[in-house]
């Protein structure tokens, strides 16, 4: 029997459960990681990653339209997923092996199982029970099917990323980011998509000039957008799908996707039996430091439901493992983290809202909205839109917001800036790089609204 002691114990192979593992270990901790499934979890495995080669597959669609533009004749082909599932399933099992490389090099002891905590830092995996003084939860989510009945019957994002054939008609239900790119991405490869959602534009919580746009380019895309209406319940038969709304309407496709959101994996492991706080939606509740409401047991990325992204997961375990194994006590700010929408055209977001930042205070608002010189040369309608939000005190900027080709690799540097405190200021005395989109972002000169300035100069 091998010696079943350690100094943590992992639970969940995904991002943040490799990081934290492979850090607590480079500061000399004895590491054991246990997973149920696939090793590197829903972004490698069943997420992000299949999700944008999905998606770079759709962008073809576009490039061989525009190519006629640029001079190309005779450009086209046919769409065949199942050459791409081929494709994909092989650059996913490499990337799994390039997983359970790195935690082997690291000396993470890899466990194959669902793990059960027993409590006083006992972990049971299949019939092998180990311990450690430290066991950190990093499970994540999973689709939920709790919106409505019926909905269990539908594809989720697992499932579409399996599909060997683009489906003639699709219905894609919920109005999120995985919903949008869903839909987004299939139209592009030849289905005829509905998406169907309660609020009146998609992507709730995100800036509102982007969720506007974003309808526009979705309806462009050839997605029939079905807003503002709850759902009731969703019926199978040999035809296919049936959604009922609360409105007496009913939306009819040949197969379904349930993107109505995600849960927390936090049932069936021993988490309520020791007295861990869950929330509402089984969250564990934690910390600023990613502790549990019970000593030993720390929890991070999607099982939290803090900032449900890969990366934030990532770097709250490697924070977890600075500050419990590297004498050096880090914390994750959670209030600049950057996102982004991969639709067509994809959005980047980073800081607040326009609507979130005239909550706090005064507020100057600068926008820029143009068609990308790639497109307008060959004769496209797409439109690239970007916004500064800034602080109207002290001239900080407090989001960055763009929806167009490249919004996600322009975002990602403007959040350094962000991060940093940059002011308008800094933006104004940046020399632009030219031709490009990215120069908007340090040319835009005037607001074009003003918030809160009229009642704070009365006041005075």
């Amino acid at each position: 029997m091998p010696n079943d002691r350690h100094d943590l114990i992992v639970i969940g192979a995904g991002s943040g459960g490799v990081a934290a593992a492979r850090r607590a270990a480079a500061h000399g901790a004895k590491v054991l990681i246990a997973e149920a499934d696939r090793v590197g979890g829903t972004c490698v495995i069943r997420g992000c990653v299949p999700k944008k080669l999905m998606m770079y597959a759709a962008e073809f669609a576009r490039t061989l339209h525009e190519a006629d533009g640029f001079g190309w004749s005779e450009v086209g082909g046919r769409f065949e997923m199942h050459r791409w599932a081929d494709a994909k399933a092989a650059e996913i099992a490499r990337l799994e092996g390039v997983y359970r490389k790195l935690l082997a090099d690291s000396g993470v002891a890899l466990v194959a199982g669902r793990a059960m905590l027993n409590g006083g830092g006992g972990v049971r995996i299949g019939d092998r029970l180990c311990h450690a003084p430290r066991v950190l939860v990093a499970t994540g989510g999973a689709p939920a099917f709790d919106a409505f009945a019926g909905l269990d019957t539908a594809m989720t994002s697992n499932e579409v990323l399996e599909l060997r054939r683009v489906p003639p008609t699709l219905l894609v239900i919920g109005g999120g980011y995985v919903a949008c790119e869903f839909a987004s991405i299939l139209a592009g490869l030849g289905a005829r998509v509905t998406l169907a959602f309660r609020d009146t534009l998609p992507l709730r919580g995100f800036d509102a000039d982007l969720r506007r746009r974003l309808a526009q380019a979705l309806e462009r895309r050839g997605v029939v957008l079905a807003g503002g209406v709850a759902m009731r319940a969703l019926q199978r038969d040999e035809h296919g799908f049936e959604l009922q709304r609360t409105d007496g309407s009913v939306l009819r496709a040949a197969a379904a996707l349930n993107a109505t959101g995600r849960r927390p994996n936090t049932a069936g492991m021993g988490l309520e039996s020791l007295g861990v706080r869950l929330d509402a939606r089984g969250a564990v509740e934690v910390d600023a430091d990613s502790r549990s409401s019970v000593p030993g047991l720390w929890a991070i990325g999607d099982v939290t439901h803090r900032v449900n992204l890969t990366p934030v997961a990532i770097a709250e375990g490697r924070a977890f493992a600075d500050t419990e194994f590297g004498r050096r006590p880090t914390r994750v700010d959670h209030r600049t983290v950057a996102s982004a929408v991969f639709t067509d055209p994809p959005l980047a977001t980073v800081g607040l809202t326009e609507d979130d930042a005239v909550a706090r205070g005064p507020v100057d608002v600068y926008e820029s909205e143009f068609r990308p010189m790639k497109t307008a040369f060959a004769g496209g309608a797409e439109r690239t839109y970007m916004k500064l939000v800034v602080d109207g005190l002290d001239e900080r900027v407090l989001g960055v917001h763009m929806i167009g080709a490249d919004a996600p690799e322009i975002v990602q540097s403007l959040a350094v800036a962000l991060t940093c405190g940059a002011t308008k200021r800094d933006f104004d005395r940046t020399i632009a790089v030219h031709p490009t989109a990215a120069e908007e972002f340090v040319l835009m000169r005037e607001p074009v609204r003003r918030h809160g300035h009229a009642a704070r100069e009365s006041a005075v």
